[in-house]
């Protein structure tokens, strides 16, 4: 299964360690997560990259989120919903607006490295920010939004349906109270893949990183997945 496999790949990056409870595994049966993401995670361990702190993998692309604790051992996995519209950057000055005055093609959820944790927001109370500069968080879906059928869309076996948030990140309520709030109490670093970008661009250390150790294994180096 490869989300045994993502748990395996970052735990040899670090020494033996007690071993956590089970992961809490929301992926549709049979969902398979990218190599990708297993690397970027095997890599954030072994360079340090989070530098202890807990870290997330976001594929937007595949609608996955993957969490890991500060030592690297994967706590959960679950399909999430993403920013309605393609892109990987956020609009200047969208985290000033009302969620209904975002325009349509500003609705993004940007891509790139965040450090990030729970403060206070105007609206909605302590919540944890992804990108507090761009007013991306991570939350359960919201219950009032029955129109967009959100909670359906997280349900379904399909990413194609997970693109509807204004740029926010959502899970199912039992993940973010068992995996998310647990795990980023004191904050964290978020991962977001991109939609257009490449990994080298928005990943640059990680993939110089890959590409020296396929070059250095003598194996044929692939195009990174945009």
């Amino acid at each position: 299964m490869a989300l045994a496999l993502a748990g395996t790949d970052v735990a040899r990056a670090e020494e033996p360690v007690a071993q956590p409870a089970a992961a809490v595994d929301e992926l549709p049966q049979g969902q398979e997560v990218s190599d990708t993401v297993i690397e970027l995670a095997g890599w954030v361990v072994a360079s340090k990259d989070s530098q202890g702190y807990p870290f997330a993998v976001l594929d937007k692309a595949a609608a996955q989120i993957l969490i890991f604790g500060g030592d690297g051992k994967l706590r959960g996995a679950a399909p999430a919903l993403f920013g309605s519209a393609i892109g990987d950057h956020s609009a200047p000055g969208v985290a000033g607006l009302a969620l209904r005055a975002i325009p349509g093609r500003d609705r993004t959820t940007p891509a790139g490295r965040f450090v990030g944790g729970y403060g206070p927001s105007i609206d909605a109370g302590r919540v944890l920010w992804v990108d507090y500069e761009s007013a991306v968080s991570l939350h359960p879906t919201p219950p009032g939004t029955p129109a967009e059928k959100r909670a359906e869309r997280l349900a379904s076996a399909s990413p194609d349906d997970n693109r509807v948030t204004h740029g926010c990140i959502n899970v199912s309520t039992p993940f973010y109270e068992q995996v998310v709030r647990t795990t980023f109490e004191r904050g964290g670093v978020f991962y977001i893949l991109p939609d257009k970008a490449s990994i080298a661009e928005t990943f640059p250390a990680f993939a110089e990183s890959r590409a020296a150790a396929q070059d250095g294994d003598g194996k044929r180096t692939r195009s990174a997945r945009k």
